[in-house]
């Protein structure tokens, strides 16, 4: 019962990631790809959960949830600065400015990425002991999670961003600039 009740709310906080982020954008397709992001986490937090006993216990689908919002949140900073750029730079959509932006934001997405897998090693290191039967599995998820997520969205996020987020950038930037002059 309390499984299917997480993966109930955990389809909930999925979508309400979506709605919040299309919203914000007002764009299908840059709402998407930050989305991309928690596959990309997924996949560490599955791998974590395959080496360390294959169990997924409901603080490991507690993590999963978590997951979903710190690797949406790298994808904003990624996709939030591309824009930025465009936007209060006036740089034009290009190969250098998507480079620059992820240069310029890999930085921030490694550190906080970094702080929180140094904070949960301890938890992983605590294996067995009393009191961290639940800290454990949250650990294990949220630092696979974290790799994978971190890795791929250096590369993924900028690659997806050139290659097919070119129209969408520019009519948020054209939308937004309207709403700026009232």
């Amino acid at each position: 019962a309390s499984h299917r009740l997480m993966l109930i709310l955990s389809a909930i906080s999925i979508l309400g990631i979506f709605l919040v982020l299309y919203m914000h954008f007002k764009s299908l397709f840059i709402a998407i790809q930050i989305m991309l992001n928690i596959p990309m986490a997924f996949i560490g937090g599955i791998i974590g959960i395959y080496l360390t006993g294959k169990v997924i216990s409901v603080a490991g689908l507690v993590a999963f949830v978590t997951l979903c919002g710190i690797a949406s949140r790298n994808g904003i900073m990624m996709i939030s600065h591309y824009l930025h750029l465009m936007k209060s730079e006036n740089e034009s959509f290009s190969k250098e400015m998507v480079i620059r932006g992820s240069l310029e934001r890999l930085i921030p997405v490694l550190m906080t990425a970094l702080t929180a897998i140094l904070g949960l090693i301890p938890l992983v290191m605590a294996k067995g002991e009393a009191g961290k039967e639940i800290l454990y599995p949250v650990a294990v998820v949220i630092i696979g999670g974290l790799l994978s997520s971190t890795l791929l969205d250096i590369f993924v996020t900028p690659v997806v961003f050139y290659y097919f987020g070119k129209e969408s950038a520019l009519k948020f930037i054209k939308k937004d600039k309207k709403k700026n002059m009232f």
